[in-house]
């Protein structure tokens, strides 16, 4: 997502390479000896920070005392942040799951960008006013089409807790099998619970992500049907990683767009055929 925000930002001024591609989960994520030797050879390196990289961490680190590193997470405001309950310390990293959380992203993303190449400030700049009105126009499509869901089936159910910041922003009750990190580990006791609440308020559409396993989420239809209640996997979202490259899906619009319109049509919401802009039907997308 940073990756395609550089991208965006950038246009012909900037050569960017991003280390994780479509179904990559960068919790878990390991440098190898080809992304250390890009890093290092680069002239600055963008990550999220907020310990969504935690394999990372340390090395970045070390990087940031030799060349600029930018941990363009932490641009979103402490006062904006989610945090889990127990871990108060540690903020929900999924910024990209909210347009306005994310625009403060886009925003340190432009200034870092002035910063290395204050020559093509003016360019940058253009180039993210563009993109945050972008931004605008899809948080509006979204409030729209996810407003339209009825309130009783506005319960959103995932594999890990990606989508918190989304559920804070367009008023949806998000359960989530794992924690914030996909290191977590869902204990039977959690699989149950949630069973038991699928069962008990009828809900019956619950999603996988691209970058996790479906092993939880199938675990969940199968406890559902041995208590006679028919629970139906509704789609993949996005959640750590975007879709692939060269698609509208493979960037933060597309996947953004997908992931709105699919949770709104699947919970009962009044959605336009492909999307905000009818790019879900291009074939290429379900390559």
């Amino acid at each position: 997502m940073i990756a395609d925000a550089l991208r965006e930002i950038g246009g012909e001024q900037v050569d960017v390479q991003g280390l994780m591609g479509p179904g990559v989960d960068p919790h878990l994520y390991r440098q190898t000896r080809t992304d250390v030797r890009a890093m290092t050879q680069a002239d600055a390196v963008f990550w999220n920070g907020l310990y969504l990289e935690a394999q990372l961490e340390d090395f970045l680190a070390r990087l940031a005392e030799r060349k600029p590193v930018y941990a363009v997470g932490d641009a979103v405001p402490r006062d904006k942040r989610l945090a889990d309950e127990d871990y108060p310390d540690q903020p929900d990293p999924h910024v990209w799951m909210d347009p306005s959380r994310w625009r403060y992203v886009i925003e340190a993303v432009a200034d870092g960008l002035i910063e290395l190449a204050p020559n093509h400030a003016d360019a940058f700049t253009e180039r993210a006013d563009v993109y945050l009105e972008e931004l605008e126009a899809l948080d509006a499509y979204a409030h729209q089409i996810l407003g339209s869901v009825p309130e009783e089936a506005r319960v959103l159910v995932t594999a890990h807790d990606a989508f918190g910041y989304f559920g804070d922003a367009y008023d949806f009750e998000v359960l989530g099998i794992q924690g914030f990190s996909t290191e977590s580990e869902a204990g039977l006791a959690r699989i149950e619970t949630l069973v038991d609440v699928l069962v008990e308020r009828g809900i019956g559409a619950i999603f996988v992500e691209t970058s996790v396993s479906d092993r939880n989420i199938r675990a969940l239809v199968e406890g559902a049907e041995a208590q006679d209640h028919n629970v139906r996997i509704a789609g993949e979202l996005y959640s750590d990683a975007m879709g692939q490259a060269d698609t509208y899906r493979g960037t933060w619009l597309g996947m953004f767009d997908h992931n709105a319109s699919l949770i709104a049509a699947a919970l009962g919401g009044d959605v336009p055929e492909g999307g905000r802009l009818g790019r879900l039907d291009d074939p290429r997308e379900s390559e």
